[in-house]
């Protein structure tokens, strides 16, 4: 007897197969493609000329999450802070692997500077802004032959805003001579796949094997960026950096990020994601890491931090106290976060559920690892803690929140300590 199909499919996602990238420094070495976990990404925002400030804000990037964290390599002092950003890194123990960010001269900046060149574990080179004629294919070929001699990793980060003009044209011509069959938008996103492609082609014959070069091409809108990534995965079987570039400030940007993600890793495209938000004013760079890690976590395919269920509330929950436990669980659990996957691994995947009242929450609070069942507008004041499926105790008072915190610690110390 054949046996019936699953009610729920996921077979039509496919990984695709694309050739490893090993991004190095020291003893660690962050895999990208063939098979890898999605790495997550993040870029500071510091000038990198000032050591201190910049160090500061990748140590936080890393203890977020992010397991590779790029920095702009803009002047002569930008590069020469970059040896000094590595040693205070290397110093206080960190050994996240660095990016450095080029435009325009870092031809002459990696040349120059040979110590920055050293320090950095991956090179970003955007095709557009490497020069024109052949002074770009000089600068692009002194760069490659800097990243063979050093053993950096490249990625070919090729974006709408600052596209090869000279390509971009070449294709509108050849467009106009076969009697338009394409816009001129349709013609743009060409561009930048061919220019993707091609540098791609040329960084190879240069000498620069496939296991160290990234691609991406980068727009910012959601459904260019889709179509964009489709075609390179169609064309290429080199790693892909992901994400959608300018997404936005807040929720606007979160969204965008999410949906343009969401698909193209949902049909296995992508090996490595940046979610390039706009920070807003006074927010810590990391929102960024735990966006990106959230897109991961929420679709299955990596885990970072425990995953709290939570309801939306409704005309029967003490909307006050409810919203409070709920923020300050979470807010818990994102700090604890980084401990625990050092002392604790496996907690990252464990969920906690913090619910309003007597109608779903304690279904929904016995399903989780541990979770708490808030009572309702008018119902008895206790709170109802299960531990995996069976209760544990009840909670009442006004220090609910930190005695929670203190038995989910518990619970984690106990259940995955080492």
């Amino acid at each position: 007897m054949s046996q019936p199909e699953p009610l729920i499919r996921r077979d039509f996602v496919i990984r695709r197969t694309t050739t490893a990238v090993a991004v190095r420094w020291a003893g660690r070495e962050v895999l990208i493609g063939g098979g890898a976990p999605i790495v997550v990404q993040s870029m500071t925002n510091t000038a990198t000329a000032d050591v201190d400030a910049t160090v500061r804000q990748i140590l936080e990037l890393e203890e977020a999450g992010s397991e590779i964290v790029r920095l702009t390599v803009n002047t002569p002092e930008a590069a020469r802070a970059v040896p000094k950003i590595r040693e205070a890194l290397d110093r206080a123990g960190s050994l996240v692997p660095l990016v450095g960010d080029f435009h325009y001269n870092g031809h002459k900046l990696l040349r120059d500077e040979p110590a920055c060149a050293q320090a950095l574990s991956k090179y970003r080179i955007n095709p557009g802004n490497v020069g024109k004629g052949t002074k770009a294919e000089e600068n692009f070929a002194a760069m490659i032959e800097i990243a063979k001699r050093t053993g950096a990793a490249v990625r070919i980060g090729v974006n709408g805003g600052s596209l090869d003009q000279a390509l971009l044209a070449r294709l509108m011509d050849e467009n106009r001579a076969a009697g338009l069959p394409h816009t001129p938008r349709e013609v743009f996103l060409e561009a930048l796949v061919e220019s993707t492609l091609e540098s791609a082609r040329t960084a190879e014959s240069l000498g620069l094997g496939a296991d160290r070069l990234v691609l991406s091409a980068k727009v910012s809108d959601v459904q260019e960026l889709v179509k964009t990534y489709r075609e390179l995965s169609r064309r290429t079987r080199h790693a892909l950096h992901l994400g959608l570039t300018e997404a936005g400030i807040g929720s606007k940007g979160i969204v965008a990020s999410t949906a343009a993600l969401a698909v193209l890793l949902e049909e296995g495209i992508g090996d490595t994601i940046r979610v390039s938000l706009t920070p807003n004013p006074g927010a810590a760079r990391t929102e960024e890491v735990i966006v990106a890690q959230e897109i991961l976590q929420t679709m299955g395919l990596r885990a970072f931090a425990p995953t709290v269920t939570s309801c939306p509330g409704c005309g029967r929950t003490s909307s006050d106290l409810f919203q409070k436990l709920a923020a300050e669980t979470q807010e818990f659990l994102r700090r604890r976060a980084g401990v625990w996957r050092r002392e604790c691994p496996g907690a990252e995947s464990m969920t906690v559920a913090v619910m309003g009242c007597v109608v779903n929450g304690p279904g929904e609070s016995r399903q989780a690892d541990i979770g708490i069942s808030l009572p309702g507008s008018g119902e008895s004041p206790v709170a109802p803690v299960y531990v995996r499926g069976e209760k544990v105790g009840v909670l009442k008072g006004s220090d609910i929140a930190p005695r929670f915190q203190d038995m989910i610690e518990k619970f984690v110390r106990e259940t995955y300590g080492r």
